[in-house]
């Protein structure tokens, strides 16, 4: 029996690339990357029975980059689409099970990020898929976020809330399906590959494989040392330097801030809460300043989040070979 894909999800600094890296060295598994296909094109061109709907989408994802490094084969998509059933979730697979072929691997699967805010969308079509949620201490992923990119710096709010979001979307999908949905903390991964792996195989019903930890299946991952925010790693070692790094990174009122608002979530992902010492004019600081602009920047956060998931989210023009395109997009 055909086994249905495999979605990588989890935001961003959360160890994706990481887990995609293991995963891609399975000799079962081929895995694509930040594809975005439920994002930017599902259910977004109506029906793709309608020919000239069908054309309108393809023509936008031959020009879609992340496309173009997979190398879809438009006219045998084309082909195979017209003989069967046109549904978004097809036109997914003809992409995804192209992709396996071509990598001489017998399942596929993808790794995108926020992939888990579609997980009732994508088990109506694919009722055995499995979603694998990356997890990380959110004080750690916020100054992974902070340190790599310097516009995230005071935005201790934003990732509080995009951190507790994301813990409830884990826990929605660990309830409604529990045999399909498997949260996979990024400490685990880093302290201990082995096992974690071992019971990440279990839960994809693949056998595990030494060789998943060289991460030989995606040797750009590999040999440029990860994606650590933290500096350049030794090529193909799975290093634990980045635990507890916040600690040297974030402010004492970024670290109390987020722990006051993600104490749920941390405790009940085993997650250690920090003793925050403060000194009367830090506890003011915190108070007056730190406190309600970061508050602030929650609230800004979600209203931007609900305006896109009311919206959808467009296939940004620099995605795009020929930026013109976009207008195509509903």
């Amino acid at each position: 029996m055909k086994k249905d894909p495999i979605y990588l999800a989890g935001i961003e600094r959360s160890g994706t690339s990481l887990m995609y890296a293991l995963l891609a060295s399975h000799p079962n598994i081929a895995m694509m990357r930040r594809t975005y296909l439920w994002m930017y094109f599902n259910n977004k061109y109506g029906d793709l029975n309608n020919p000239e709907n069908f054309e309108r989408c393809i023509s936008v994802m031959s020009q879609y980059t992340r496309l173009q490094k997979i190398n879809i084969d438009v006219d045998r998509i084309r082909r195979e689409f017209s003989a069967g059933e046109r549904s978004y979730a097809r036109l997914f697979s003809l992409i995804g099970d192209h992709f396996a072929e071509r990598k001489g691997k017998q399942r596929w699967g993808d790794k995108s990020l926020n992939t888990e805010k579609y997980m009732d969308d994508i088990f109506a079509v694919f009722p055995r898929a499995k979603i694998i949620h990356m997890m990380r201490d959110p004080r750690d992923r916020y100054a992974s976020a902070k340190t790599r990119w310097t516009q995230m710096k005071g935005l201790a709010g934003a990732g509080t809330k995009m951190w507790t979001e994301s813990v409830r979307l884990a826990r929605r999908g660990m309830e409604k399906y529990p045999e399909n949905y498997m949260v996979v903390r990024y400490e685990d991964v880093v302290s201990d590959p082995e096992e974690t792996l071992r019971n990440v195989c279990e839960f994809l019903e693949e056998e595990y494989v030494p060789e998943m930890v060289t991460m030989k299946g995606s040797p750009t991952h590999r040999d440029k040392g990860g994606n650590s925010s933290y500096g350049k790693r030794e090529v193909g070692v799975i290093s634990t330097d980045s635990l507890a790094r916040y600690k040297r990174v974030l402010s004492v009122g970024e670290i109390k801030f987020m722990q006051d608002f993600c104490k749920s979530g941390m405790l009940e992902f085993g997650y250690k809460m920090d003793e925050v010492q403060m000194s009367w004019k830090g506890r003011l600081r915190y108070l007056f300043v730190d406190f309600p602009l970061n508050f602030l920047r929650m609230l800004v956060w979600s209203g931007k989040e609900l305006i896109f998931d009311i919206r959808g989210r467009k296939l940004p023009a620099r995605r795009l070979i020929k930026k013109d395109l976009v207008k195509d997009i509903i």
